[in-house]
């Protein structure tokens, strides 16, 4: 569950022979060979990177973000190329809960249900798209729309040509003959199972209640749908295995969501759908987010696996409900960030920046094929979690990357809209860790507070990133390489608490045993060539 604000508007959401010593951002980093001592840090801690066991490579659409239709700041000049720096490649649209009371053609929604910016037309955020370099998901409305709806969307956006017959926008800067923007990934809905079918009530839906009537009207979608364009991909609504309402049965849901849907649906979709917020608010903690991607959490407020066991649960329904047609369906994860609804300061602070990295790349290297970061706007949010048992000072709390410069109060304002925020930055470390088609690698941590993620890139460089999720301790991690000698140059970008921007810093590198000191809540990426 997630409620999302807008402004004053709640809208629907890580030597050879040598020592190197190299000064990062106010801290000391030593490359070193394994047997020289290692100064300027409190603890030892082992890393193994394996270059030659592949987890997979980066796909395509593996960095996206969502995009709202009520968001004020959409189509500011500077977003595609904040966008871009950061390497998003999918932009999912119109937003959360709001997709199910939008209508694209008019650009609007249903009456007293959320918001559509005027200026936010379908046409006007494929602009933004374009300029960012990525593509769009979109998700239609299943809540109050119909399957021609939907099939009038596909075609519009994609089967445009001279002579053009189909649906035409009524708002303004539509075109008369349709659009050829080649959307490939299509969701049918958000989050149905909050339509009421077990108690919630927060998914605007217009169709009887239950996993079976949302299933029978997947097929039905999709086959409208395909048949304006075959070459499209349908994605489902699942639940997260191990959170709410997963497991769950009602009345109208004798068989668990996934049990329900999979088996009517499977043969008609092309990926499955799930969200994951890791925390329920008045629950966060940092240390328990920091931890969630590897060991989950179990509060008064939330519970959730985590997420290799979610895959795990996740991949078996599919292999035993979808049959031949199982190792087609790819699974996306289309929202996540820190807490399901109410954000509070944790949203804003490094400590979500370092969960977003972990987060991402923990789904990837799990087989994932998309992730999207709720979201590039949102908006300041006061009256919530701002315990001072969390890191930073912030009184409000935004699910945002970039700021939209509104207040949360008469004296609690963000910055200037578009000053990112931590989580900017998190996403943008991942820019240097590895982009589409590089392979990730296994990598391992002999620490619980340091966290590895590894990737060979297609240039023969290995990066690796190292996650220090300690608010105190200083970690001297030493690195052993299996299957790559550095043999050149070590890049290492940082961000941590003292941190306004990515810092980088250039050094010689030789060897199969490096050593590099991390801050305190900090992460380092180090490239070797």
């Amino acid at each position: 569950m997630k409620h999302i604000f807008h402004a004053s508007f709640p809208g629907t959401r890580t030597i050879g022979r040598m020592l190197l010593v190299c000064l990062l951002a106010g801290f000391t980093c030593f490359l070193t060979a394994a047997s020289q001592p290692v100064h300027a840090a409190s603890n030892g801690t082992g890393v193994t990177v394996d270059a030659r066991s592949s987890l997979g490579r980066i796909p395509s659409t593996a960095i996206g973000v969502n995009n709202a239709v009520w968001d004020g700041n959409l189509l500011d000049a500077g977003v595609p190329g904040l966008l871009s720096a950061n390497g998003v490649k999918v932009m999912r649209y119109p937003g959360g809960s709001t997709s199910d009371v939008y209508h694209w053609q008019s650009n609007t929604t249903e009456p007293n249900q959320s918001f559509a910016n005027p200026n936010n037309t379908f046409d006007a955020f494929m602009g933004v798209v374009r300029a960012t370099g990525a593509q769009a998901m979109i998700t239609v409305n299943y809540g109050s729309g119909t399957p021609q709806e939907a099939a009038n969307w596909v075609q519009y956006a994609n089967k445009g040509r001279p002579g053009y017959s189909g649906p035409v926008p009524t708002y303004p800067g539509g075109s008369s003959t349709g659009q050829h923007y080649g959307i490939k990934y299509w969701e049918i809905g958000n989050e149905l199972y909050g339509n009421g079918t077990y108690g919630a009530t927060w998914e605007f839906d217009v169709h009887s209640q239950g996993p079976a009537t949302y299933a029978n009207n997947v097929v039905a979608d999709s086959q409208a749908m395909k048949a304006v364009d075959p070459g499209i991909k349908i994605g489902v609504v699942l639940t997260a295995p191990g959170n709410w309402p997963d497991g769950v049965t009602s009345a109208s849901s004798p068989q668990p969501w996934n049990d329900t849907v999979l088996p009517i649906a499977c043969s008609s979709i092309d990926f499955a759908v799930i969200h994951w917020y890791a925390q329920g608010p008045t629950g966060e903690s940092d240390a328990g987010l920091l931890a969630a991607p590897q060991n989950g959490e179990n509060t008064s407020v939330s519970s959730t696996p985590g997420i290799a066991s979610m895959i795990s649960t996740l991949r078996s329904k599919i292999n035993q409900y979808c049959g031949a047609h199982a190792s087609a369906v790819q699974i996306m994860v289309t929202e996540t960030n820190s807490v399901s609804f109410n954000p509070g300061k944790q949203t804003v602070s490094l400590v979500n920046a370092l969960f977003l990295e972990d987060n991402y790349m923990s789904w990837l290297e799990n087989g994932v094929a998309n992730v999207d970061w709720w979201t590039t706007h949102n908006g300041a949010v006061g009256g919530t979690n701002n315990s001072p048992s969390l890191f930073g000072n912030t009184q409000y709390g935004d699910y945002g990357m970039l700021s939209n410069g509104g207040c949360a109060g008469p004296d609690i304002c963000e910055p200037p809209a578009e000053t990112p925020f931590p989580t900017y930055y998190g996403l943008q470390m991942l820019t240097h860790l590895g982009k589409a088609g590089d392979t990730m690698v296994r990598a391992s941590s002999g620490n619980g507070l340091v966290t590895v993620h590894a990737v060979k890139q297609a240039n023969g460089h290995l990066a690796i990133m190292l996650i220090n999720k300690d608010p105190n301790a200083t970690y001297s991690v030493t690195l052993s390489l299996r299957g790559f000698e550095a043999n050149g140059t070590a890049k290492v970008y940082r961000y941590g608490k003292d941190s306004t921007a990515i810092t980088t810093s250039t050094q010689p590198a030789h060897g199969a045993k490096l050593t590099l000191s991390v801050a305190p809540y900090s992460t380092s990426t180090v490239v070797l060539s």
